[in-house]
């Protein structure tokens, strides 16, 4: 499947028939759902799906035996960082402030973000964890950086480049009070610096790569850089992503500032719509850390046609969800799934957003599983508006994965779908497979190598590690900052 080193391999010329598939997780169009197919065959040609169902008649150039095997469509992870997320792998998986809401953001996160020098690093490493997790498109939110194209036209994943910007940084002084560095100016300057890099994606010849672009976050942008963002997305036919109610200092915030909820705030400019993904939107004012009954963020995210990007994981983390995702859901509100930490593995988020939201509810019934599937595939698809991802149909393109039904995690099959969310995992993801192109094979991926990339991650740690005390507000060593789980005990080399 390679054509050499580094170049992601030519897509399979004709058509391929993959046959008497076990299972396969196929879109109904009539429902709006996706169906179970039992013994069902399984074509595309070039790109683009060309067959669903029994019997397949056409021709064929390839042809696979799919007994054995599900076919699901590719995952769409709607929200991701991963220019530097696998750096903090061993540090941030216990941590949030204890006088700041819990969360990592203001006093962790920037003592912990390794250097510019290591994004591509990280961002390979990242892609190839999502690549095996079924992942086929990406949402990388990030500011700008140099070659950011260039981190993924060698991987052969399916790539949003979701330019961000803001005026500035935040900070804190003390553990437990947040300060920002903003200037208009330069956050005036970043919005056309991210339309700019958006607008040179969208001319990628691949057709994997796109760019968007959005206001970073809500407490660091102002209302004419969120206002002009969204009307130049408008313009090209994109929503907007900005974070936003993702924590109670940047919900008080905001409160402080405009004497509004975040919620409340961005629809009173204008900002709170179709064309606008909110990244996490968990601290309305009804959610039970805030006691704040004085608002009706949940109503106003309804009517809105506002979208959400929950990511499970990482707030999971620190004892925060998601309240809940079928509360969301069964309102009318799209949902989709992004991993926004490490590892990146978008089954992990699957579990996650399931047990998260029925723990939260107290009831089994408040996160369904075809909730979390569905806002993975077709309606994160339907959120960066190309409904011809995340759906195993003709005339999709063919990004799907192969998972194998062998695999003893995936046995009995009563509900495979159900095997592989809460019990297999990515260890029963075969092949996978992007715009027609293998990209995974047996488990491993096919176009590019990882094993430097490991060991520059490596370096990028160490040097964290070597200045953390220089970036935290105290002063404190790593040690201090982010305890190891058990204490490394020299031996005694005396002889005693």
């Amino acid at each position: 499947m390679n054509d050499a080193k580094g170049q992601v391999g030519k897509r399979q010329v004709g058509t391929t028939v993959i046959r008497n598939c076990d299972w396969i997780v196929a879109w109904d169009a009539s429902t709006s759902s996706h169906v179970y197919l039992e013994n069902a065959d399984f074509a595309f040609a070039g790109n683009e799906i060309t067959h669903v169902g029994p019997g397949y008649l056409g021709s064929a150039d390839a042809e696979h035996d799919g007994r054995g095997v599900m076919l699901m469509p590719g995952f769409v992870d709607i929200h991701s960082h991963t220019g530097h997320e696998p750096g903090w792998k061993g540090m941030l998986e216990e941590l949030g402030s204890r006088r700041l809401g819990q969360s990592s953001l203001y006093e962790f996160m920037p003592v912990f973000n390794i250097g510019p020098k290591y994004a591509r690093h990280a961002c390979r490493v990242a892609t190839s964890e999502l690549l095996r997790s079924g992942v086929t498109t990406i949402c990388d939110l990030a500011a700008p950086r140099e070659d950011w194209v260039g981190d993924y036209e060698t991987t052969g994943i399916r790539a949003v480049l979701w330019a961000m910007h803001r005026s500035g940084a935040w900070r804190t002084r003390n553990g437990h009070s947040v300060e920002y560095d903003l200037d208009t100016e330069r956050g005036d300057r970043l919005l056309l610096e991210a339309i700019k890099v958006a607008d040179e994606a969208n001319k990628h010849p691949s057709g994997l790569i796109s760019g968007y672009f959005g206001p970073a976050q809500i407490d660091t942008c102002t209302e004419g850089q969120i206002l002009g963002a969204l009307e130049a997305a408008r313009e090209r036919g994109q929503p907007i992503q900005i974070h936003a109610a993702q924590s109670i200092v940047e919900f008080q915030e905001i409160v402080r500032r405009t004497g509004c909820t975040p919620i409340e705030w961005l629809d009173k400019i204008g900002a709170l719509g179709p064309d606008t993904v909110i990244g996490h939107c968990i601290f309305l004012n009804d959610h039970p850390w805030l006691h704040w009954p004085q608002g009706n963020d949940f109503e106003r995210l309804v009517r809105s046609g506002a979208q959400v990007a929950h990511c499970p994981v990482v707030f999971a983390r620190r004892g925060i969800a998601l309240n809940t995702l079928a509360r969301y859901v069964d309102a009318g509100v799209p949902v989709g799934i992004g991993t926004d930490s490490f590892p990146h593995n978008m089954l992990d988020e699957l579990r996650m957003a399931c047990y998260a939201g029925r723990i939260v509810a107290g009831s089994f019934t408040a996160a369904p599983t075809s909730y979390a599937f569905s806002a993975a595939t077709n309606v994160g698809a339907d959120i960066i508006r190309r409904p011809d991802l995340g759906r195993l149909a003709k005339g999709c393109k063919a990004d799907f994965s192969i998972v194998d039904m062998s695999n003893p995690y995936m046995q009995p099959d009563y509900d495979p779908i159900r095997s592989i969310v809460y019990s297999a995992n990515d260890r029963a993801i075969r092949d996978v497979y992007v715009d027609g192109r293998q990209v995974v094979a047996n488990g491993q991926v096919l176009h590019f190598d990882i094993g430097n990339d490991i060991e520059m991650l490596r370096q990028g740690q160490r040097d964290v590690i070597k200045t953390a005390s220089e970036r935290d507000w105290a002063g404190r060593e790593i040690e201090e900052l982010t305890p190891r789980v058990y204490k490394i005990k020299h031996p005694d080399r005396t002889g005693g």
